[in-house]
């Protein structure tokens, strides 16, 4: 277990450029595998109904992004458990609770707002993710279902691949897609908080 906490501490600060690099140059491979899998047994269904060429999708993307954000996720939780009372522990073993029920009735209640912003810390790290996605997406701007299909863009990785060849007008409206990129992610911020604080009064705990 202590062996495996590094290790997920270790990715957790590995910088997304690394991420970016080995989903393109060696992520990449598999993934074009699996999406073609995918439309042969479940071309059927609009999400997987391209067929081909495979390569830069959001589905590379989105994996990579995935494999990226959950060390931080689960790092961020396992300290946040850590930091259960042991008197909480000892009382429900002391109880006849199993350890799982311990779990369940001790630990789980106490670290559930550090829990929840763990996770929106990671949902807002992916919306402000830039390199990884830009590395891995094929910076076209068609609205599509199908998560097989070459290409995708996300406002972050939009505003780095264009702001320096931008016009005037052009990076005018980099800026605002910045802006909205930061109304987003104060809102997902925002909401995490008011979670947070709803549930300390059944917690006695804060994030």
């Amino acid at each position: 277990a202590t062996s495996l906490g590094f290790l997920i501490d270790l990715l957790a600060a590995v910088p997304s450029i690394v991420f970016g690099l080995w989903g393109r140059d060696y992520f990449f491979y598999p993934v074009r595998d699996f999406s073609a899998w995918l439309h042969r047994y479940f071309g059927w269904i609009p999400l997987f109904g391209s067929d081909g060429p495979y390569g830069k999708s959001i589905l590379l993307g989105s994996l990579v992004l995935a494999i990226m954000v959950l060390p931080i996720i689960t790092s961020l939780s396992r300290e946040v458990f850590r930091q259960t009372p042991v008197m909480n522990e000892e009382a429900a073993l002391a109880l006849g609770a199993t350890r799982w029920e311990m779990i369940r009735m001790a630990v789980l209640p106490y670290g559930r707002p550090g829990l929840i912003a763990s996770v929106m810390l990671g949902l807002g790290r992916a919306l402000g993710e830039t390199i990884a996605l830009a590395l891995t997406l094929g910076s076209t701007y068609l609205i599509s279902p199908d998560i097989l299909e070459n290409g995708g863009n996300t406002i972050a990785a939009n505003i780095a691949n264009k702001f320096g060849e931008a016009s005037d007008t052009g990076r005018s409206a980099l800026i605002a897609s910045g802006l909205v990129l930061f109304g987003i992610t104060l809102v997902v911020n925002v909401s995490a908080r008011a979670i947070i604080y709803r549930r300390r009064e059944f917690t006695g705990s804060l994030a």
